[in-house]
């Protein structure tokens, strides 16, 4: 399965959603940010390889569907933008999020 995480700047949530499937054997992600100066931009052709799109705050969904053809599901997180990259609450909060629709992660 690929999994794209997005969130604003691509600096500190979204990355930190990719780096836990690092070593998954099982599923590819990557991470994008919404905002014009983020590290990487989201695109049309990052949402086209992803299977399942989580994003981090409401707003984040509302700039893909203005902006780009969705065909698959958008997740909202709801994950504020307090968080350093790799924090283990934003771990573990990301990890308890996603389970639903992932499953378990080792």
């Amino acid at each position: 399965m690929n999994i794209l995480f997005v969130c604003g700047m691509n600096q500190w949530r979204s990355p930190t959603g990719a780096a836990i499937f690092k070593n998954s054997p099982v599923h590819a992600a990557r991470s994008a940010g919404t905002s014009p100066n983020a590290r990487i931009k989201i695109s049309q052709s990052l949402i086209d390889w992803a299977d399942i799109v989580f994003v981090m705050e409401k707003r984040h969904r509302l700039i893909l569907a203005e902006k780009y053809l969705l065909s698959k599901q958008i997740i909202v997180l709801d994950i504020p933008d307090e968080y350093q990259y790799m924090d283990p609450e934003l771990v573990a909060m990301i990890r308890i999020s996603i389970m639903p629709y992932v499953g378990e992660l080792d």
